[in-house]
């Protein structure tokens, strides 16, 4: 290929967006939603775990694990250019997921887990509608506010306003941000709730024909640093596509304006747990 035909290639490329796109992938990725949970160690060992999150540039993560020991590896890993932000998981097996809102023993496990010193956070915890208003839960978020805990719930709307009634200073990071709760609902939701955040995995409408949706374009020039990205790997098949999670991320991301995507990218995970990502 000629000179005049590599410039022009070049040239091609940068009208196409292609310098923005490359710049958003030297971001930081801090993942907000991460579980090394029991079943992936026969394929995912810590070290395999730990080169994802490299060739990723993942930085940080929210640590939350079934049963806790995932979290507890990740945090005694002590791995050189990560942050693990590590969060009590009220699981030890997959019946607890429904079961645990009414078993005593969780809150046991709850202040069990604390006393390790290190964690930041109670969650993910699974909870819809008036189950919410259970004692056990009421309990959990009175826990977690009384020590200046995040929380990380995975829940609808009607369990969302339930744990704020609990505590209306609750620092709730909702998981997947509602799934599909509209767009102009989670503006009135994030306005009413200051201490409210949205972790994005999962999350519908984003993206819309691989370009960012006009309505979320205009939230996150509202509110870019009221929101979180996550890999949800709360199964095998997630920690086998993680490289393509993080790479939907990126492509709506390098559509933002620089400081937006950076906000959303990692600048939010540093402002709430008052760590650099490095």
């Amino acid at each position: 290929m000629s000179h005049v035909k590599c410039l022009a290639l070049v040239l091609a490329v940068f009208a196409c967006g292609g310098a923005p796109s490359a710049a958003q992938e030297r971001l930081k990725i801090f993942d907000a939603h991460l579980h090394y949970n029991q079943e992936p160690t026969a394929f995912y060992p810590l070290e395999r775990v730990l080169e994802v999150f490299r060739r990723n540039n993942v930085a940080g993560i929210i640590a939350n694990s079934r049963p806790n020991k995932g979290t507890h590896e990740l945090v005694e890993a002590k791995a050189q250019g990560l942050l693990v932000v590590p969060f009590i998981r009220p699981y030890r097996t997959r019946a607890d997921v429904s079961e645990w809102s009414t078993d005593p023993s969780i809150y046991e496990l709850i202040e069990r887990e604390y006393q390790r010193g290190y964690f930041r956070g109670v969650g993910e915890f699974h909870i819809y509608g008036e189950a919410a208003a259970r004692p056990l839960v009421k309990k959990a978020v009175e826990f977690a506010a009384a020590r200046d805990l995040y929380i990380l719930a995975h829940c609808d709307e009607v369990a969302l306003s339930l744990l704020f009634e609990h505590h209306s200073d609750a620092k709730i990071i909702w998981a997947h941000t509602g799934f599909s709760t509209p767009v102009q609902r989670l503006r009135e939701l994030l306005e009413q709730h200051p201490t409210l955040m949205g972790e994005l995995s999962y999350r519908s409408g984003i993206a819309e024909g691989g370009r960012l949706a006009e309505e979320w374009r205009e939230l996150f020039d509202r509110h870019s640093d009221r929101f979180l990205l996550g890999s949800d790997t709360w199964i095998n098949e997630r920690w086998f596509a993680y490289d393509n999670i993080i790479n939907g991320y990126r492509a709506w991301l390098a559509e933002l304006p620089q400081e937006q995507a950076k906000r959303i990218a990692h600048g939010n995970a540093e402002r709430l747990f008052g760590a650099k990502i490095e």
